[in-house]
């Protein structure tokens, strides 16, 4: 007996006794495993796939999936279905394929979610339509259910094309949207039905627009008014009309013409098939004003208007609605210096005018003013003749002189150069300001170029005639240093007439510099009358007296050695004629040699 194959009775198969054992080879029970595995299906856990309830009890549901052992999910998961039974499919997701205790873990719910979520993106990617339930109000918008499973979020700006103000009419109603966006991290959907509205918006104004034509009229209702035009609602599609076609007269904004909700004709002026954009006209209804402008009006007539558009060139004036004339700026004074159009009317006013040019095709007209009044020019030499003194009003400055007015249309020029005698003035508003009166005298007239040349110097004496007399070569003077350059420095001097003393004469006698503002003796170098210019000097006033010192020193050396040469003459004369005799007469030269030198 071999004891080795004896089996120990706890691995006894008692339920073999009586019974027949066949015994397979190890080819034979690969083969019988393989085939027994085939009547299981293949699953993987996390996938979803279709199983048959087997039972419903309180607490479970057992589900048969055609694996080794049936499953089970909770019976909470099928209560949304009242009427689900025994032998009903059902499609639930492999959890586990066995838990701790060799169970396998199904779940109905999590199947229906992952489902409905393909549906989502398949509806987002097709961009189908979906039903789906309002549940409730949140903020910002409305909260859907869609699939069953899904909760996503309609925006209250995607509620309709009009703006909604109460949400809560939604709450409990099933419609129709379109997904259009999903954010997979979050699990967060967006739907829309304002999309659907605009979809069927799209499709009546194609369908509307294809019907249109030009110069077709149609009814239509004020939709929105805004400042640069009018929206009309021509049944399903938007058209404009713009504020310069609502009224061959100038308006300030749309509301003067039409009212909110009003219907109203308008004609088709143009329209883009592909960009959705119709252009309306209204004023177009109406003949044109120019057509039916007084054919009797001619150049030179007179006409009233009123002021409708103002700028810096000129004005417009509205003859009537929808006819205008433009006055230049040009037109409204015979004065040369340049004015704006806001200087002479204002927006409103009524005015007359004189008809310029008269433009019946192209509709333009030009008007002026002041030809109602007559050319001041026409009689200017016999009212401002040369010599004339006048007063004027300053107007503008420029670099070379003053611009002035001695009336309404007689401009003149009075240069720099003619304002002031005495003074160097490098720009005309340190003599004057504008809107001064300054009197003038008249220079010369230039009638054929509107010239007048005027001075305000000419008025006076020509003090130079004086200095002349006054600021001689070397005559000293006092005065006070008001500006410094590196040139030199500015000097008034008495009679309010002003100097130039160069760098180099502006030097002190303690070899220091002179100072702004200090008073101080100078002596005329260089005097022109012509060119009107003095040119001073303070150090000549020390340098000069040095040198007159100088020179005196000089004098009375050489009157000592004059006299010393006439003394030894005298003496070697008188040498020549002496003897020891005459001791007397040499101490008597001998002394007048002394005083000599004395002196």
């Amino acid at each position: 007996m071999d004891l080795k194959n004896i089996k120990p009775l706890d691995d006894f198969d008692w339920n073999s006794i009586g019974k027949k054992t066949t015994i397979y080879s190890e080819s034979e029970q690969a083969k019988l495993e393989e085939a027994y595995a085939k009547t299981f299906n293949q699953i993987t856990e996390q996938d979803i796939i279709e199983g048959t309830i087997v039972s419903i009890s309180d607490r479970e549901v057992v589900v048969n999936i055609g694996f080794k052992s049936d499953g089970v999910i909770p019976a909470s998961e099928i209560k949304y279905n009242t009427e689900i039974k025994a032998g009903d499919k059902i499609e639930v997701y492999v959890e586990s394929q066995e838990d701790s205790n060799g169970q396998l873990l199904l779940s109905h719910k999590k199947a229906r979610i992952l489902k409905s979520w393909e549906r989502v993106n398949e509806a987002y990617e097709s961009q189908e339509i979906i039903t789906g339930y309002v549940k409730c109000r949140t903020k910002g918008g409305l909260i859907v259910n869609v699939f069953d499973n899904i909760e996503a979020f309609l925006p209250g700006s995607q509620i309709d094309v009009k703006p909604i103000r109460d949400y809560d009419v939604f709450v409990d109603k099933n419609m129709e949207f379109k997904v259009v966006k999903i954010n997979h991290e979050y699990k967060n959907v967006v739907v829309s039905h304002k999309a659907l509205i605009e979809d069927e918006i799209e499709a009546q104004k194609a369908e509307i627009i294809a019907k249109l034509e030009k110069g077709q009229v149609l009814e239509g209702i004020v939709k929105n008014i805004t400042s640069y035009g009018v929206f009309i609602d021509l049944g399903g599609v938007d058209g404009l009309i713009h504020i310069t076609d609502l009224s061959w007269g100038r308006i300030n904004h749309p509301e003067e013409i039409v009212h909110l909700d009003e219907k109203i004709n308008v004609v088709i002026l143009d329209f883009d098939e592909t960009k959705r954009r119709i252009a309306l006209g209204l004023k177009q209804l109406t003949p044109h004003p120019w057509d039916a402008l007084n054919a009797d009006l001619k150049v030179g007539d007179r006409i009233k208007g009123k002021v409708v558009v103002i700028a810096d060139y000129g004005a417009f004036i509205e003859v009537v609605p929808g006819v205008e004339g433009l006055i230049h700026v040009s037109e409204m004074s015979w004065s040369q210096h340049l004015r704006s159009a806001q200087d002479f009317m204002n927006i409103g006013d009524e005015v007359e005018a004189v008809i310029l040019t008269l433009d019946r095709e192209e509709r333009k007209m030009s008007l002026g003013i002041k030809q109602l009044i007559p050319d001041p020019w026409l009689s200017i030499v016999n009212k401002y003749p040369v010599n004339s003194k006048h007063e004027a009003i300053v107007r503008n400055f420029t670099n070379f002189g003053i611009f002035v007015e001695l009336e309404e249309g007689v401009d003149g020029l009075i240069h720099i150069s003619d304002l002031s005698w005495s003074k160097k003035i490098k720009h005309p508003a340190e003599f004057t300001k504008i809107g001064d009166k300054i009197e003038v005298i008249v220079l010369e007239v230039d009638v054929e170029n509107r010239r007048l040349s005027l001075g305000h110097k000419q008025l006076e004496e020509n003090p130079w005639d004086v200095f002349e007399s006054i600021f001689t070569l070397n005559s000293e003077h006092k005065g006070t240093i008001t500006n410094i350059s590196d040139k030199g420095a500015v000097v008034a001097l008495p009679y309010g007439v002003e100097g130039f003393a160069p760098s180099r004469h502006l030097e002190k006698e303690d070899k220091t510099k002179a100072r702004l503002d200090e008073t101080l003796d100078f002596k005329v170098i260089e005097f022109s009358k012509e060119n009107k210019k003095i040119i001073v000097s303070h150090s000549r006033i020390f340098q000069d007296i040095i040198a007159e010192e100088k020179a005196a020193n000089e004098d009375a050396e050489n009157k000592k050695e004059k006299n010393a040469k006439k003394a030894v003459k005298k003496l070697a004369d008188t040498l020549e004629k002496t003897t020891l005799g005459d001791i007397d007469a040499l101490a008597n030269l001998k002394e007048e040699m002394e005083k000599n030198n004395q002196e």
